[in-house]
């Protein structure tokens, strides 16, 4: 059990967040005993892995809940799966029967991978196994579902009885022309199955129904059981009030959103929910990643390379700042989060709260202890040559002949990441540096230098010789010229690996003889 000071005393973003939720929430939450928190997914795309940070985010405050109080906590993992499909995503095949099914609801466009019913069942359906596969705990819910059973009908009801509130909020924000057509209620064509922005004529709240023009037909429509959604804001701001919502994070492109959301929680009877906006996702080149784009990483790309409490690491680090998430990120990433499995074992508990571990693992942290970084893994499969798991263990064991794999599984993994992230990334982009005469001499000398080296020296001791090497080589000015030069020779890369380390592990012959290969 944590102690209560120290919970207190932390400013780990999901505590402050939890904090300040229970403080805005505290009669509501204690009133129904139960805590509510949503993330929302809009299935017009596959998902991707904003939509994982956002789950992942939520999980972390919820872990952060348990640790502050014993009310039961749920989070709802919504899809507004009856929105209108407005445009065919990039990466999506069979485009031309997205087309021919344009704004139509996303759970009555056909499944272009022709798995599911539709579209929307089918990005659902990616999104679920997604999520299972790092076993959050979720209860998923479906737009199309809930309106057309019947669940969101007093919900909207309330929104028709105060649909002259509504348009005053949300009108000022648009122009003109969008005036003259906005409608809270988009209704379902009963023709082309479209989903309808057109002018509502006439309201009749006794009866549930609106009267619309339809293109200069006049048709009244109920607003009850799926014949009608509701537009994004006013829908978010139903979707709080029906499902009791006490906290949703958003992505910073939807803060303006949130305000007129508010704004109509508020005026139909209820409170909103403590809110949180995070940075956009944004891939090499500074642009928002998006799911019809399919720019960025994949998710699946990143569990190819790495580890998914890697990636929860990423999500969780600096979540109000714009993060880039492309294939170069991978080992740096991995690398914090081994750095900080290490930091944990030596941290008081205050400092533990601290921890991302901490919330990536659910106050569980590993005990493993870590053999060495994954850049350092990375240049061992270049050097090795090693092209399975097998045999790089094999060179591993060369070196540290009292490890096994059952007793590092996190680095068994890495083995395994490693070689597939070589492969894939790394080696596509290496520019190996051909030494110049000057260059080339001073490298010679570090071969030298190594010749007084053996295998039982301490890296340290190694690094110190490598040190002196360059500065009696033309790099006393600027060592990191001279540890450049060794990275482009060997590594084919501006960076690399300590290098008093590499050798103890890697071997000083070895080293010598892959240098000498380098530079002939």
């Amino acid at each position: 059990m944590i102690k209560k000071e120290n919970l207190d005393k932390t400013n780990a973003w999901p505590f402050v967040e939890a904090k300040k939720m229970l403080r805005e929430r505290k009669s509501l939450i204690e009133k129904k005993n139960k805590i509510t928190l949503q993330t929302g997914y809009g299935p017009s795309g596959l998902p991707h892995i904003g939509t994982f940070g956002e789950v992942a985010r939520t999980s972390m405050l919820v872990n952060a809940l348990k640790q502050l109080t014993d009310i039961p906590t749920e989070i709802i993992t919504f899809s507004d799966d009856m929105d209108g499909l407005r445009k065919v995503p990039d990466n999506i095949p069979n485009q031309k029967l997205l087309e021919e099914n344009l704004h139509k609801p996303l759970t009555d466009v056909p499944d272009p991978f022709k798995k599911f019913e539709s579209f929307g069942e089918h990005n659902n359906e990616m999104l679920k196994k997604f999520l299972n596969n790092f076993n959050f705990e979720y209860t998923f819910k479906s737009s199309t579902t809930l309106y057309k059973s019947g669940f969101f009908n007093s919900a909207l009801r309330t929104i028709l009885d105060n649909y002259d509130g509504i348009m005053k909020i949300i009108l000022p924000t648009l122009g003109k022309d969008r005036q003259k057509t906005y409608s809270p209620f988009l209704p379902i064509c009963p023709k082309s199955g479209h989903v309808l922005e057109v002018p509502v004529l006439e309201i009749d709240k006794s009866n549930a129904k609106i009267l619309f023009d339809n293109h200069g037909e006049k048709l009244e429509k109920s607003i009850l059981d799926g014949n009608c959604k509701l537009q994004w804001k006013v829908d978010w701001a139903m979707r709080w009030y029906a499902l009791d919502v006490d906290f949703e994070m958003y992505g910073k492109d939807l803060i303006e959103s949130a305000i007129l959301s508010t704004k109509i929680i508020k005026l139909i009877g209820k409170n909103n929910p403590s809110g949180f906006a995070y940075e956009l996702f944004l891939d090499e080149k500074g642009e928002k990643i998006s799911k019809s784009k399919g720019n960025g990483i994949t998710i699946d790309q990143w569990l190819e390379y790495a580890s998914p409490e890697s990636l929860s690491l990423y999500m969780y680090q600096n979540p109000k700042r714009a993060k880039k998430l492309y294939k170069e990120i991978v080992p740096k990433a991995v690398d914090e989060y081994l750095d900080f499995i290490e930091k944990a074992k030596n941290q008081s508990e205050l400092q533990l709260l601290m921890n991302p571990v901490w919330h990536v693992h659910n106050s569980e942290i590993p005990k493993e202890n870590m053999i060495m970084t994954f850049s350092m893994l990375l240049n061992l499969v270049e050097t090795s040559n090693a092209d399975n798991k097998d045999l790089l263990w094999k060179f591993v064991k060369k070196y540290k002949t009292d490890i096994s794999e059952k007793d590092h599984p996190i680095f068994d993994k890495l083995v395994g990441y490693a070689i597939k992230y070589f492969n894939d990334v790394i080696k596509l982009r290496k520019k190996y540096k051909k030494p110049n005469n000057d260059e080339k001499i001073a490298l010679e000398a570090l071969i030298k230098t190594l010749d007084k080296c053996n295998d039982k020296m301490t890296p340290e001791d190694i690094q110190t010789l490598i040190y002196s090497t360059g500065k009696e080589n033309g790099y006393s000015d600027n060592l990191r010229d001279w540890f450049k030069l060794i990275y482009e020779v060997v590594f084919g890369d501006e960076n690399g690996p300590r290098m008093g380390f590499f050798i103890s592990f890697f071997g000083v012959q070895e080293t010598k003889d892959l240098i000498l290969n380098k530079i002939k």
